[in-house]
């Protein structure tokens, strides 16, 4: 293993590309202690030192990121835990997203939401307002533009953009919501996530309108499927997380992304025992 930084400039500029390729592996493998020193060849003068020192770090952090996240999906039992879950998914997937402001986003949108349904006494009209605060105040609503991205299935985006598909956006209303008092779950229903509220069925990807059991029944027929009691079961952490992550794993099939592809597949694997399809 080299010693110091001059003898690790002239190793990663090697013509001979096994070479390059050991001493990253070793840098790697050597995780945290060699943080420090990554660091410095970063601002090496020779771009390919520094590529090689980005690419190396961006390695160890994911690592550092899968070990932390699947100790995360081992706890995975109480809605607080999908949430924290969510955040570090949007975290590790998207090192450049604001997640912390984002967090005191939906928080303080938690407290102006209490404040403004405070009167509000029936879970139908609850739902109405805080369908109004979220999609025509803020403006939450389903990316049909750009419906395959992975920024639709990644909390902190969603939260940044106010654009995402059904399960994203339904967890924001259960944030929001739970803040204020509200419980909310979420609706696994085949090909389309949808929420509830008491007795009270509502679709966050379309500006929280309000469902009927006929308006189920429609979503289902679409896909020939005949709707069961089953279907309008509220969605366990484990479950609502299963199907992120399994819509991850098809943008990423569509995009021949083989690396985050295999990072979310491994995560299916420790969840489920096998990975799923489907963005919805």
């Amino acid at each position: 293993m080299p010693v110091n930084n001059e003898a690790l400039v002239r190793l990663l500029v090697d013509d001979d590309e096994s070479t390059v390729r050991l001493v990253k592996e070793q840098l790697e493998q050597g995780g945290d202690q060699n943080l420090e020193r990554l660091q410095e060849l970063i601002s090496c003068d020779d771009v390919r030192v520094s590529r090689h020192a980005r690419e190396i770090l961006m390695a160890i952090a994911a690592r550092r990121a899968d070990e932390d996240f699947s100790a995360i999906l081992e706890r995975l039992n109480k809605p607080t835990d999908l949430e924290r879950a969510l955040w570090f998914l949007s975290r590790t997937l998207l090192p450049d997203a604001p997640i912390d402001p984002c967090k005191r986003k939906i928080n303080a949108w938690g407290r102006e939401f209490q404040l403004r349904s405070a009167g509000a006494v029936s879970d139908r009209e609850k739902v109405r307002l805080l369908a109004e605060f979220l999609s025509n105040e803020l403006g939450f609503r389903g990316n049909t533009e750009n419906y395959y991205s992975e920024r639709n299935s990644l909390l902190g985006a969603v939260v940044d953009s106010r654009l995402g598909i059904p399960i994203t956006l339904t967890m924001v209303y259960t944030m929001v919501g739970s803040r204020a008092g509200m419980v909310i779950d979420g609706i696994n229903l085949p090909g389309h996530f949808i929420a509830r509220h008491g007795d009270v069925f509502f679709d966050p990807f379309h500006k929280g309108k309000i469902l009927s059991r006929g308006d189920c029944e429609e979503i289902l027929t679409r896909q020939n499927l005949k709707l069961k009691s089953k279907h309008l079961e509220a969605a366990t952490p484990r479950q609502v997380l299963t199907r992120v992550l399994a819509n991850l794993l098809y943008v990423y099939d569509l995009e021949h992304d083989s690396c985050l592809h295999g990072r979310v597949d491994r995560w299916l694997q420790q969840l489920t025992g096998g990975p799923a399809k489907g963005c919805e």
